[in-house]
């Protein structure tokens, strides 16, 4: 059975990839739209390409350098030198294919809309954010099962797990950028396009007249769709290949040989299947709740996942060690439980978001106040559902076997990541879905067009949240796998809190999260400046543009253009940093500083991920709940104190929170990489 597996889940992966193809194929065969619909989609596209390009120009020099560093210093250096660029080929791959569709996607959903079709416009946007999904959890799991047969079945390497490590390094350092650099773009764009449009000039949000419009629309997918696909990659990767780490070594190899290796590729292969069948519950929904069906879409998908991981863990593991079932239990559980804790607070259907906009009653500083309160309070939830999970798992995969309780807890991060494909769907949806309702607004179609594209954006925000709360508990549980196999690779077998050692690493991993989102936070900054002053300058210089004139139109590119010189300038230095800071604790202070440093990293970016997270998007939903006509609605100084707090949350919500999870992976992964550096 160990030979057979890794033949059967490349098999499940090229399906996934089939699947994605065919989907893609039914999206681009819907109606565009009329000429104005197609001209400004195109204008998105085109601005997303642009972007796109340029980042993975300076990302590819970065990925070249790192894959020389790797093949010159590691023994076997160029074997992982090679999966390093197999998994960067992946997610720089999976994101460019996820935002060619989704960008296309979003003019067809408009014109379904205008037809009076919610139901087809439903399918056509939830299956240009599902090809997104399927090309990543298929494309990773191809590559990681690709690497495992070539170096573990073929040549028979006894460290094939260290070397397929590579390929999570790689697909971690695109993610960085690409979340980082998506965020700097999307909430420069979005913030500059709010302050200079709807503040200063008093126009609608996405208003034809505004320079910044287009840049706002090309944000929302290379954030959501490439940003939060690399993100996922990065996780899934990392959460396969550490059990694979950890089953290689010797304790855990002894109790269960090369089938402790094989077993997480087998349940990711049976997530995507379990994904591709939830599908279902969106393709026959009627359109009129589609919050409802996206929710049964989850829900579904996560029932047939926990059935085949059942069925999976006893065919491979056999009775006597089902026990490393409750782990992958454990994991989809905490998931399920940390999407629903971000959900809660914030959504408008619930009472901390409502609380957000009383208190906008009183002004912006009770807003931001309170917003800030919930966010903090939300964290409360998360973080104690991680540490159950973990401990839990720990417990349990001792039972199974004598010293399993790593093994088990490595197995966390696969269990809530196996129904990945559907969660990355679910938030690309949401970028379609916002963009169409864009489209309208700028086409100039009826309203009623534009409140049936906000029945579909609406339930892109509230799934939004729990798609965001799944990739922080993913990332945050991968990267605990990842220390575990560090500490097993190190002979750590305790990180002493008392050595001098470990609580200067400790303070220093506390540290980095902080300084990261501090960066990242000012990058934004400028870039919303930067976009500020473009849009003023055209409203001056451009005449009639304020106005409206027939014929008048602004320079979208030259906002596109400068927002996304800034993003990708801004990008590098912390981008690079992740890499390099690990490698200099563990070269000059060894590996004891280097695990307290990883340790203290993952705990203070888990819950400043989860506070940002959650914090943003529920002054974002405050202000849509004033806006829906709640407590005065637009135009009041209701409504403005809730912008204030949807400003300040933006770029917590979409770059420096969401840039956390790709962070403490990436650094956890060098750490288990270069061992051997820290070693010697």
């Amino acid at each position: 059975m160990d030979n057979w597996v890794p033949w059967a889940v490349l098999g499940v992966s090229v399906l996934c990839l089939l699947v994605a193809a065919e989907l893609a194929r039914e999206v681009l065969a819907n109606d565009p739209g009329s000429e104005r619909m197609r001209v400004i989609s195109r204008e998105i596209q085109l601005g997303a390409k642009r972007f796109i390009s340029e980042e993975y120009r300076v990302v590819a020099v970065f990925i070249a350098a790192l894959a020389v560093f790797v093949a010159l210093v590691l023994d076997r250096g160029w074997m992982v030198m090679v999966c390093l660029l197999l998994g960067a080929g992946c997610s720089l791959g999976a994101g460019y294919v996820g935002l060619s569709i989704a960008t296309r996607a979003n003019s067809r959903t408009t014109n379904q809309a205008s037809l009076g079709r919610v139901d087809r416009a439903l399918k056509i946007a939830y299956r240009g954010g599902l090809v997104m999904g399927l090309a990543v959890a298929g494309g990773t799991l191809l590559g990681i099962a690709v690497c495992y047969v070539v170096f573990q079945v073929v040549l028979g390497l006894w460290d094939s797990a260290t070397i397929i490590l590579g390929f999570s390094l790689g697909a971690s350092s695109v993610a960085l950028f690409a979340r980082v650099g998506g965020g700097i773009f999307t909430k420069g764009a979005d913030v500059g396009a709010d302050l200079a449009g709807k503040v200063e000039e008093g126009i609608p949000e996405d208003d034809p007249r505004n320079p910044a419009v287009i840049a706002d629309n090309v944000g929302d997918n290379v954030g959501d769709v490439a940003g939060m696909g690399a993100d996922i990659c990065s996780s899934f990767a990392a959460a396969t290949l550490a059990p694979i780490v950890i089953a290689a070594g010797s304790r855990v190899f002894v109790a269960l040989g090369t089938r402790g290796m094989v077993l997480p590729l087998a349940i990711g292969a049976a997530g995507i299947l379990s994904s591709i069948a939830g599908t279902f519950f969106v393709a026959f929904s009627t359109g009129k709740r589609p919050e409802r069906s996206l929710r049964l879409a989850i829900l579904g998908a996560a029932a047939l996942a926990v059935a085949s991981a059942f069925l999976v863990t006893w065919g491979i593991l056999g009775w006597r060690h089902i026990g490393i079932f409750w782990s992958i239990l454990l994991g989809m559980a905490a998931g399920l439980g940390i999407g629903a804790t971000s959900e809660y607070f914030t959504s408008s259907e619930y009472a901390p978001v409502k609380r957000m906009a009383r208190a906008s009653m009183t002004g912006a500083g009770t807003t931001v106040i309170r917003g800030l309160s919930e966010g903090m309070t939300s964290t409360v939830v998360a973080v104690i559902l991680v540490a159950a999970a973990a401990g839990l798992a720990f417990f349990t995969g001792n039972r199974a076997f004598a010293g399993g309780g790593v093994y088990g807890l490595s197995m966390l991060a696969i269990g809530m990541l196996s129904t990945a494909a559907i969660t990355i769907s679910i938030d690309a949806y949401g970028s379609v879905s916002d963009n169409a309702g864009g489209i309208a607004e700028m086409a100039d179609l009826d309203q009623d067009v534009r409140d049936r594209t906000d029945i579909l954006d609406a339930a892109g925000n509230t799934m939004a949240a729990i798609s965001k709360g799944f990739s922080m508990g993913a990332a945050a549980l991968a990267a605990i796998a990842l220390l575990t196999a560090y500490a097993a690779a190190t002979g750590l077998s305790t990180i002493n809190l008392i050595n001098d050692r470990t609580i200067v690493g400790l303070l220093l991993g506390v540290m980095v999260p902080f300084a990261f989102s501090a960066h990242t936070m000012r990058a934004v900054e400028r870039a919303a400046a930067a976009v500020v002053e473009e849009v003023r300058r055209q409203f001056a210089q451009i005449p009639g543009l304020r106005e409206g004139a027939p014929g008048v139109r602004p320079d979208y590119s030259a906002v596109v253009g400068m927002t996304a010189r800034s993003a990708i300038y801004q990008m590098i230095i912390p981008s690079a940093l992740a890499v390099v800071v690990p490698l200099l604790i563990g070269i000059l202070l060894g590996k004891e500083t280097l695990a307290g440093f990883i340790a203290g990293a993952i705990a203070s970016g888990f819950a400043m991920a989860v506070w940002m997270v959650n914090a943003g998007e529920a002054w974002d939903n405050a202000k849509k709940y004033i806006e829906a006509g709640n407590l005065g609605g637009k135009g009041t100084p209701v409504h403005a104190a809730a912008v204030v707090g949807d400003t300040v949350g933006d770029p917590l919500k979409d770059t420096a929170g969401p840039s956390m999870d790709v962070l403490i992976v990436v650094m956890t992964v060098v750490a288990l990489l270069f061992v051997p550096l820290f070693a010697r």
